[in-house]
């Protein structure tokens, strides 16, 4: 189905590797047009990821085609439809799951939401309730999938578990402090500053834990007692480790006898230190998570609809003040998300 679309548009163009100066805002970037089996959205709403700071810099053994639009969340309504495609029509409101099986990541190995309009396969649609606004929805896929994959599908938190989270004040970091609480978790959420500590705080942590001025370990030993060998007593029963690096050690040593470390990225450093008597002597469980599939989307959808749950955004930016929120995102100076409506 055709539309009456411009010719031309705004994006955020990523031109080729290095810092956040290499985005530019373009006004002229020719408008997709639904290919067969697709469709074009015209986007709402689209935020950022810690992963679109690594698009930038460019990451090894992933050769992205630039000029690239960045972005890999997005919200928005169909304008468009292409040959083939049913069940779907112009004025639908949709979120994108980022992953086009056929071609890789939006955002990265084709353009992404950082734009007025996106070419999208129709099999990477969910539909949205109208209950869930476009920024909402567009908070979710990365972030808050990835989150409910590793702590609701893989059921790995229960009811009064203590769980330790690092990273808590980013976007997979606040999901996994919500989504947590839900569980009836016990929540110790980790930050690097006070002010975060104390959003954190807010936000539904029971505990909260400047890592730049105490050890989270030996606070969670402190708190709880020492992790027991001969029994169950001490120590924490969930920690969510994304970080790795110098962190893994010191998340080993405060688990309690049975306790699992749950890991779904490595930010601080993919190859860290490791002492494995930890893990035989306490019968540690470390499990990975990788990735959402649209399940988790459609299960997040319908809890915001019902009001179970609100994103955690930081704040929403034009179009031209993107490339200052991934900055913001980059830096660490967030709590949560940050969207951009195109």
């Amino acid at each position: 189905m055709a539309a009456s679309l411009p010719s031309t548009m705004r994006a955020l163009v990523l031109d080729a590797h290095g810092d956040l100066d290499q985005l530019r805002i373009v006004a002229d970037k020719p408008v997709p047009r639904a290919e067969p089996g697709g469709v074009v959205i015209r986007v709402r709403a689209s935020s950022f990821n810690y992963h679109d700071v690594f698009t930038v810099k460019g990451m090894p053994g992933i050769k992205v085609p630039l000029p690239v639009v960045i972005g890999l969340d997005m919200a928005g309504e169909i304008v468009e439809t292409g040959a083939g495609v049913e069940g779907w029509k112009a004025g639908d409101r949709v979120l994108v799951n980022p992953l086009n099986r056929a071609k890789g990541l939006m955002g990265e190995m084709l353009d992404g939401g950082m734009a007025e309009y996106c070419a999208v396969s129709a099999e990477q649609l969910i539909a949205l309730p109208g209950a869930v606004s476009f920024d909402d929805a567009s908070a979710l896929p990365v972030a808050y999938g990835t989150a409910h994959r590793m702590l609701v599908t893989h059921n790995t938190v229960k009811a009064g578990d203590r769980v330790l989270i690092l990273g808590a004040s980013g976007g997979v970091g606040t999901a996994s402090l919500l989504l947590a609480k839900q569980l009836g978790a016990e929540v110790i959420a980790c930050a690097g500053s006070d002010g975060k500590a104390a959003q954190l705080k807010a936000l539904g942590a029971d505990h909260v834990v400047n890592y730049r001025t105490t050890d989270f370990s030996k606070w969670a030993v402190a708190q709880y007692g020492k992790p027991q060998r001969r029994n169950y007593e001490g120590g924490v029963d969930v920690v969510v480790n994304f970080t790795g690096g110098d962190t893994w050690v010191p998340s080993l040593k405060c688990l309690k006898r049975g306790g699992t470390l749950l890991v779904c990225g490595a930010t601080a450093g993919h190859d860290p230190a490791e002492d494995l008597r930890y893990i035989w002597s306490f019968e540690l469980k470390v499990i990975g998570s990788n990735s959402f599939y649209d399940e988790n989307l459609r299960a997040l959808l319908d809890q915001i609809a019902g009001g179970r749950l609100k994103p955690s955004i930081d704040r929403v930016l034009p179009l031209d003040e993107a490339a200052e929120g991934l900055r913001l995102i980059r830096d660490r100076e967030v709590l949560g998300k940050v969207v951009v409506n195109p």
